[in-house]
């Protein structure tokens, strides 16, 4: 299938100017494309601590999308899933990095691990004071010695980036993400892979399957299940979940993936709070595109147990765009109907040939779905034959009333 791509080479440079240009000069990268790609912020002045996150593109928004006040200093770009090297990362380092130190920020890929570690003590070398924790939030592949880091990651960038801009030491802000980085737990599920840019699509996950705990750059996860429903995934991703989660009031992430639409992620938002956890979940961020995989059918989940102060720190206002916010939870509120406009119940009827003609007719229109769709299809929008079938539904299951 094809991609609004022009060449695979100049996907992340091209990309992160379109994102540069339409910041309003909130945003300012780095000489040195395609091999140095930092973007960082245009106002800082090196007077707080540095917050750098960044690893490889295609995760979009993160990590460019969340740099801004009040989270991420700077962001360092690989390739598409690839880690950017410790030339790059050094020169974020140097380019934001004053007295009060920085804090790098990296999910837990052997590549990242690497690079940015060499980066960092390179920097040390210069005599900066330099930190760096690593995220390992992913619970999918229980047997692995280290999680990888997922959408949990972002906990970490905005309470980190808070606590910067409130103007708390590197030992503060790194103390305070080394939490954040213990409490969290994420799992993610699809039900099809990424395309990489200008590469063929991997096949992996059949009609009817969904894939438990793949990671955000489409590697394999631990088992593929039978699809049934958003509702029966959400559970399965939800017992992993309740078997980590501690007591308290909990902050759950709800994360696009990249390829599911708003009314699906609306859907599993719904599904999460009802289910055996929701009582848990007081706040949310989201649903969003926040950690994408390119265009990956899926979505994950994170948790985090949160107290009073962090609570406060993510619900700080930032002027970044991808950021949603933290949403609290509350019962749904239902408004009565207008005057007049409330069903009166009627009598019932218990005249058996009529309601057997009538669930007889319902039952042509139920059978004769996906024929009069693919009518339809021909000159509208292809959803008669559903639309009539699920009057025909409603219809029968009311008809006793």
């Amino acid at each position: 299938m094809a991609q609004f791509i022009n060449k695979r080479e100049d996907v992340v440079t091209e990309a992160i100017d379109g994102v540069l240009a339409l910041s309003g000069g909130a945003l300012t990268r780095l000489d040195g494309y395609p091999h140095i790609r930092v973007v960082l912020r245009s106002d800082w002045d090196k007077s707080k601590v540095a917050i750098v996150s960044g690893g490889g593109s295609g995760h979009e928004p993160a990590h460019v999308g969340f740099v801004g006040k009040g989270m991420l200093t700077a962001a360092v770009c690989g390739d598409v899933f690839a880690s950017p090297s410790v030339d790059a990362v050094l020169a974020g380092i140097l380019a934001v990095t004053g007295p009060a130190g920085c804090l790098l920020i990296v999910k837990n890929y052997t590549g990242d691990r690497l690079n940015f570690g060499l980066a960092a003590e390179r920097a040390r070398a210069f005599g900066l004071n330099v930190s760096m924790v690593i995220v390992g939030d992913d619970i999918a592949l229980p047997d692995l010695p280290q999680a990888r880091g997922v959408a949990g990651t972002l906990f970490v960038h905005k309470i980190a980036g808070a606590l910067a801009e409130q103007g708390a030491d590197l030992d503060t802000v790194t103390k305070a993400a080394r939490h954040v980085i213990t409490g969290t737990r994420s799992i993610g599920m699809s039900l099809d892979t990424c395309r990489v840019p200008g590469s063929p699509k991997e096949d992996r996950i059949p009609d009817g399957k969904a894939e438990l705990g793949l990671g955000i750059h489409g590697e394999a996860g631990v088992e593929q299940i039978d699809f049934t429903g958003a509702r029966a995934a959400v559970a399965t991703m939800v017992e992993r979940l309740a078997a980590v989660m501690g007591e308290g009031p909990h902050v759950a992430l709800i994360n696009n993936l990249g390829g599911a639409s708003v009314v699906e992620m609306s859907v599993l938002a719904h599904d999460l709070l009802g289910s055996s956890i929701g009582a848990k979940i007081t706040h949310a961020i989201g649903p969003a595109p926040l950690m994408t995989s390119l265009d990956m059918q899926g979505f994950s989940i994170s948790v985090f147990p949160v107290d009073a102060a962090e609570l406060e720190l993510l619900k700080t206002p930032v002027p970044i765009a991808a950021w949603p916010g933290v949403s609290e939870i509350r019962p749904i509120a239902i408004a009565a109907l207008p005057d007049g406009l409330t069903p009166i119940t009627p009598m019932a009827s218990h005249h058996e040939a009529t309601r057997a003609f009538v669930i007889d007719c319902c039952n042509v229109l139920i059978a004769a779905e996906q024929d009069l769709n693919a009518l339809d299809a021909k000159s509208g929008d292809g959803d008669t034959g559903s639309t009539l079938a699920g009057a025909a539904r409603a219809l029968i299951s009311a008809i006793d009333r």
